[in-house]
This record gives C-alpha cells, structure tokens and sequence, in this order.
C-alpha cells in the first residue's frame, strides 16, 4: 500500500483524497514532452528566468526546486540571486534585460521581496508575454475578460484538479474562501469561465460557514490553520486546501497543516486536498506549464 493510501486509511474514512503531487507528475510529463517539441523546432528549449532577492531561506528552498524539476522538464533555468541590497532600479533593469532576452521566455521575481522595494512596479515591469506567475495587470485584465492569457500558477493547479476529478464544472456551486490577488480572485474567475456560479467570502463576510455550505467546490485560501470544519463543508462537496501554515510543537518540532481541519473534513467532504502533497506540488508543475505556453505564443 502507498504512503498516500495508508495516509488516507487512516485518516480520511470517507473522503477520497486527491494526489495533487501524483497529478502534477503527470503535468510535468506533458510539459516534458511539449519542451522536447518545442526545442526539436526551435534548436533551443523554452527557457525560464528565476530572480530572488535576498535570502528568505523559504524562498530560497522554492527556487532550488524550481530550477530542479525546469531541468527535468526540460526547461532551461535561469536563477538570479540578489542581495537583499539590491536597488529598485537594479532589479527594474535586471527585469529590462530580460524582457529583451530572446531566450528567455518566462520571467518570475519570487515574491515577497524584501523591505523598500515597489512589488507592484516589478510586476508591471515585467513583459505580460513573459509573466509566467500571471500577475501582470494585461494578464489579470485577459483572464477577467475570458481571453487567453498566462494564469497564476496555484489557481490554474486548483482548476486542473477539480476538472480532473469532476470533468465538466458548468453549473456547479463554487466558493472560494480568500480574496488575495494571488489566489482567491483569479481563482473566482476561473471557475466563472468554467461555468460555475462562484461566491467569493472573506473576513467581512456573513456567516461564513452557511455561504461555504452551499458549495459544491470549496476552494479555502486564507493562511488560517484550521479554519475550515466540518460545519462549514457540505456532505460530498469538493474542498480544496491552498493554506501552507507551519506549526511547532513545545518542543520546536514543526508541522505543514492547512487551512481546512483535515480529520474533521474528511469525515463531510467527498473529496479533500492533503496538505502537503496537495496544491503545493502543483504550483510548481503550473509554472513550467505557463513557460512552455509562452514559448510557444511566443513562438506563434
């Protein structure tokens, strides 16, 4: 029996868990062999640059495997690592250069960056055909819109699980917990262009728990440890947990939980996310994703 499977024997005893992380291997398969395509024609693979700014050891670590699965993709990496003194008008021209670069075909400045440096300006910096994270104002304004447009990467994970699992979404009840630009708008949005009917909560909401009830989807990204129990999920109804929150014992030993109390849903939801094994992997496996599309948009 897998580690997956005796994770779910023991802890789910009704609801099914979903493998984001077995998913996502799957994706960067296709990925692979999208990337092989694409550089059989072009005589170079799609080509993807990282910045980091300073050393958040977190960031740090999701940089490291970034650049690891881009090259078992076959995706060249490029990693630029800042001091944390780096200048807002460093970086802008760091950003300048690689807009201009024509092998690079997707840009990512790993985020947060550190203390007196403009998030916004380095993002609206960046060459929409190139934003691979999906935050550029032109990508957040096509995806609003229902135009092709590159995606942010745990949304598109989120929505490529759910349509795996539950194949066409039209007309289903769809809540999204969070309102972050990150996550819970675009997340609203697409599954708006799937055609569900979506209802986005938040801390000012009424009644949280009654509005996630009606929810055939609950999408929870709220950074919340816990938040969401068994009250708040309707029996059978989809959940999927995007909140990474790090716990420590007395002892400092530390734990990943998400933001939904998994023993307490497992018991309502038909099927749950696991955290960590669930979203997570497919942030990443969406970001070689997005870089092969502009590749080959670029390409086009």
């Amino acid at each position: 029996m897998s580690e997956l499977a005796q994770h779910q024997q023991l802890t789910s005893p009704k609801a099914a868990l979903i493998d984001g992380k077995a998913f996502a291997a799957q994706v960067r398969g296709q990925v692979k062999s999208g990337a092989e395509a694409f550089s059989a024609v072009e005589g170079r693979r799609p080509g993807l640059a990282v910045v980091l700014v300073g050393s958040d050891a977190a960031s740090q670590v999701y940089v490291r495997t970034k650049v690891r699965q881009a090259a078992e993709a076959g995706i060249e990496s490029f990693a630029h690592l800042l001091d944390v003194t780096t200048t807002q008008a460093q970086l802008l021209a760091l950003i300048d250069a690689l807009n201009a670069d024509d092998s690079v075909d997707g840009i990512l400045v790993q985020l947060p960056l550190p203390a007196g440096l403009d998030e916004s300006a380095v993002i609206e910096a960046i060459d929409p055909a190139k934003d691979v994270d999906g935050f550029h104002p032109v990508n957040v304004g096509r995806l609003s819109a229902g135009q092709p447009s590159l995606v942010p990467c745990t949304p598109l994970g989120c929505l490529l699980l759910l349509q795996d699992r539950l194949g066409d979404l039209s007309g289903l009840k769809a809540v999204v917990v969070g309102r972050s630009n990150i996550v819970g708008k675009p997340m609203g949005q697409l599954l708006l262009n799937a055609n569900c009917t979506v209802t986005t909560v938040h801390s000012r909401s009424r009644d949280l728990a009654a509005e996630c009830r009606q929810a055939d989807i609950l999408v929870v990204a709220v950074g919340r440890p816990g938040m969401i129990t068994a009250d708040h999920i309707k029996p059978g109804a989809t959940v999927l947990d995007v909140g990474i929150n790090r716990l420590q014992d007395e002892a400092g030993n530390g734990r990943l939980v998400g933001d939904v109390d998994f023993a307490a849903a497992s018991a309502v939801a038909g099927a749950l996310t696991p955290v960590p094994g669930g979203i997570g992997p497919m942030t990443v496996a969406c970001l070689l994703r997005n870089t092969l599309t502009a590749a080959q948009l670029r390409r086009a």
